[in-house]
């Protein structure tokens, strides 16, 4: 007990002095600052080094300048983790550290702590503001949603977009050209490197982290030779459409059998631990979406690149790949539109306004040209139609808007 009571000491409160090397997202902050004061809980969550931990010690660093009372724990420091193993160690700590002025709590990498929801749920009824973060998506699991019944908000971070590279780049005195960004994406860190080696010898560990630790460890996946093939498989393959029975006929292709079932499983790994994201398909003579046909698209296009060889990097699917990424940023509802035989990439829709959005990485051909502006022929005239590529001549026409990427990456939003 006299160890944990001088670990303690170590915690007291003071000004906050850390200097913050990372730009103000204030895109994701501006959405969480209207909760600091709500008894919900606040779950900052996303894949590993997408910058939530820095986002949460932005929180922290505003509210000390509000004059506001503060405790943070990271549970990925050994001094924390070694002193406060469970819920009840947990809640004890804090308990310890309240007063009658209310105090903002800040909880980092919290899945580190056996049973943690249970001392969530407990602390939320104390004088205080509960914030917390994890790379672990059961964070929103189903089995949460039921344990915490409605009392938390969440928030979920992504690695940056091409405006937030630029302005970070800026201010570590580093550049990072559009092509690096369909090649490198956009984790943090990797601005800070300076050349591709070490770029790549960064986002290789992070990969074997994410799949190691948060997939293989924590699933206790099995048929690990099976797990990875798939796993490669399906990010070396973002931007295209998937069925569980696709990758099931890839599988068997390469010796291996796994059933139907099994791959939806892994599947859902992936997906809850934010390495992919799939938008469905939206038939528009039925009016509905087919479930069982997705498509999927990575995370951070790092996860493709770094399971290319000999610099063959896929940019014609990665562009595609960073286009998902913006437009997610930008705040769009998307699905693969579909009628009869014709496929645009994204069926756009925010604040009462639909487009349809085609990528291609370039139109200069007159094969690739007619190809693209094809697809939009016979389609309702009344939505928006617009095609993106990494071309420098403006090609649009009469009833289709061309975007040159270069362009709609420094967009807030596809009015322009």
């Amino acid at each position: 007990m006299k160890t944990f009571l001088i670990f303690a000491k170590s915690f007291q409160f003071h000004p906050f002095e850390r200097k913050l090397r990372m730009i103000i997202r204030e895109h994701y902050i501006e959405k969480i600052r209207p909760f600091y004061d709500s008894d919900l809980i606040k779950i900052i969550t996303g894949v590993r080094r997408c910058g939530k931990s820095v986002i949460k010690d932005q929180i922290e660093q505003e509210l000390h300048e509000q004059g506001k009372r503060t405790l943070s724990l990271d549970f990925e420091r050994l001094s924390v983790s070694s002193q406060i193993r469970t819920a009840e160690e947990l809640e004890a700590f804090v308990l310890s550290h309240l007063s009658s002025e209310k105090t903002y709590v800040f909880l980092d990498e919290i899945q580190l702590v056996e049973n943690w929801n249970l001392a969530c749920r407990s602390l939320r009824l104390e004088n205080l503001s509960l914030f917390i973060t994890g790379s672990n998506s059961k964070l929103l699991s189903k089995e949460l949603t039921k344990a915490f019944s409605g009392r938390y908000v969440s928030f979920n971070i992504r690695p940056f977009v091409y405006k937030e590279i630029c302005e970070y780049a800026a201010e570590t005195g580093n550049t990072r050209s559009v092509t690096d960004y369909l090649i490198y994406g956009g984790f943090p860190k990797t601005i800070e490197f300076p050349d591709k080696s070490s770029i790549l010898t960064y986002l290789n560990e992070l990969d074997e982290q994410i799949v190691r630790n948060d997939i293989i460890n924590r699933y206790h996946v099995r048929k690990v030779a099976l797990f990875e093939k798939l796993i490669n498989y399906v990010l070396r393959s973002n931007s295209r459409i998937f069925s569980a029975h696709s990758v099931m006929k890839y599988l068997k292709g390469q010796g291996m059998q796994a059933s139907v079932n099994t791959i939806m499983k892994y599947l859902n790994y992936l997906e809850e631990a934010y390495i992919i994201r799939s938008i469905p398909q939206y038939m528009t003579k039925a009016k509905r979406e087919l479930m069982f046909f997705s498509k999927v698209y990575d995370e951070d296009v790092a996860f493709n690149t770094i399971r290319q060889s000999e610099n063959r990097y896929d940019l014609t699917h990665n562009l595609e790949n960073v286009v998902y990424n913006e437009l997610v940023f930008m705040g769009y509802n998307l699905s693969v539109f579909r009628k009869d035989s014709q496929e645009i990439d994204f069926y756009a829709t925010k604040n009462g306004k639909s487009y349809l959005v085609q990528v291609a990485y370039s139109i200069a051909d007159d094969e690739t040209y007619n190809r693209e502006f094809a697809l939009f022929n016979k389609l309702d005239q009344s939505m928006r139609k617009i095609i993106i590529t990494n071309d420098d001549i403006d090609y649009s026409t009469s009833t289709v808007q061309h975007i040159m990427l270069k362009d709609f990456l420094g967009m807030n939003d596809l009015e322009g």
